[in-house]
This record gives structure tokens, sequence and C-alpha cells, in this order.
């Protein structure tokens, strides 16, 4: 339908012409989301620990990496704005950032993101791919989805097609002096076994015997309700929580 090969008026229709197609789809396509909205709850967590350098980006299962552009977007809290873009988000910030941390600001020196199956939203198939998987009748979200591939299509980050567990020890190996690398994942480590997860901890603090980085990763919240936004510091791999906020990034409670 996004692609103008069939109508909502005759569903019963499409459903005959393209039944090979959607025999493919259900067997074959991975299920692929990159709620952008997210970003909106991440910001505060990326500007709590900026240390003036520049930020070097690396995300762990970016999907289409409109995340990676978090940037590029605008912002607006309770407590103060921040950014510009095409793409203003916003939401119920229950317990908002403090306005001094809005008042910070920050660099991106690059930003990589490997996943296993990257989506390339610079194509027709990849946007229509993503719009494919949002929930019927959430226009607002579409809508803001669509302003984000507009935004990542002026310049689209790189994009890594491979499995992180595996590759993390080399990506991490490649630094860019000046910068503070900066890992980060929001729903995707949730899908790894523990050793899996193991792995990737290990990596980190192998990485950081050369030089200090910073891992921003979501977590289950203590009650199940919503993602607990944690910051890890390598190599001594102390974690503090700094926020919970909703799934899909609807709500914020900083500092909770």
């Amino acid at each position: 339908m996004l692609a103008g090969k069939a109508t909502w008026d005759d569903i019963g229709s499409a459903l005959v012409e393209h039944r090979e197609f959607l025999r493919r789809w259900a067997e074959e396509q991975d299920v692929q989301t990159n709620e952008v909205q997210r970003a909106w709850a991440l910001l505060p967590g990326f500007l709590s620990l900026a240390d003036g350098r520049p930020l070097d980006l690396l995300e762990l299962g970016p999907s289409a990496g409109l995340n990676l552009m978090w940037d590029r977007y605008r912002y607006r809290y309770r407590t103060g704005e921040w950014g510009s873009g095409a793409l203003e988000l916003t939401g119920d910030d229950r317990t908002p950032p403090p306005a001094e941390l809005l008042a910070r600001r920050v660099s991106v020196a690059r930003r990589r993101g490997i996943d296993l199956h990257p989506v390339d939203v610079t194509t027709d198939h990849g946007a229509r791919l993503l719009q494919a998987f949002v929930w019927a009748g959430q226009t607002e979200r579409l809508e803001r989805l669509r302003r984000a591939i507009e935004v990542a299509r002026e310049d689209p980050p790189e994009l890594i097609e491979g499995d992180y567990v595996e590759s993390l020890p080399g990506l991490l190996a490649d630094r860019r002096e000046g910068t503070q690398l900066v890992v980060f994942q929001t729903a995707s480590t949730m899908y790894l076994e523990q050793s899996g997860l193991a792995r990737v901890r290990a990596a980190l603090h192998e990485a950081a015997q050369q030089e200090p980085l910073v891992y921003l990763t979501t977590g289950r919240a203590p009650d199940d309700d919503g993602f607990a936004l944690e910051v890890e510091r390598y190599p001594d791999g102390r974690r503090r929580r700094v926020a919970v906020f909703d799934f899909h990034g609807e709500w914020l409670d900083w500092g909770r």
C-alpha cells in the first residue's frame, strides 16, 4: 500500500493479488522498528555524560540509525528546549531534566551503528519498510518517523551490517583522537543471551583499558514500568541509573 500497489479501499482483492508477497513477508522479514521518540528520553542522558569533547557515537542495534541523529532534532521539556531542526520531539516529562542540563551544548564527531540487518532509509524500500511496522492508526508516530527519515537522508550515519557481539572489539579499537567514545543501545541487548551480554561488557571493559569510554544503555525498570536508562563508565563498569522512561519514549521520569 505504501508503494501504491494496493489500497485500503479493497483489502480483499489486495490479500488475493499479493498473496505470495505477503507469505514471503511473514516468513522472511524480521521486524524492524526505529522509534525516534526515544531520542527525547535519551537526550538528557547524552547531555549528562558529555565532558566537553566531541562525541564519537556507536549504537548497538540501530536499525536505520534514526536515534544516531539525536543532535539534529529539536526538543521541548517543561524546563526548557534544546537543539533545532525540522523534527520537534516532546512528551510527558513527569520529572523533567533540570534547566542547567538542557543548557549544555555538544557536538558529534562521528556516528556509527552496527545491526544484523540495517535499514537504508535513503532508498524507497528502506523508508517504506520502517513505515510498514508502525501500528495502524498511529498517524502522529508515522509523521514523526517520516520527518526523521528526511533528516537522515540529508547526511546518513554509517551503518554496518554484522553481529555486534562478534564485531564490538574491533569497532571499539577504532577510536578518534580528541573525542569521547559513547556506546549506546535501546531495546537491543534484551534479545541477547546472558553469554552474549557478558561478552559485550567484557569488550567494553577491555577497550577502556587504553582510554575510558561511556555506555548509555536501557534495561527493564525495577517495577517493569518502562525502561531504566543507565550510564556505565568503563573500565571499572560503574553504573548509575539516571531516568526511567516509557518503552516508546512517550513519558520521562528524570532522576528516578
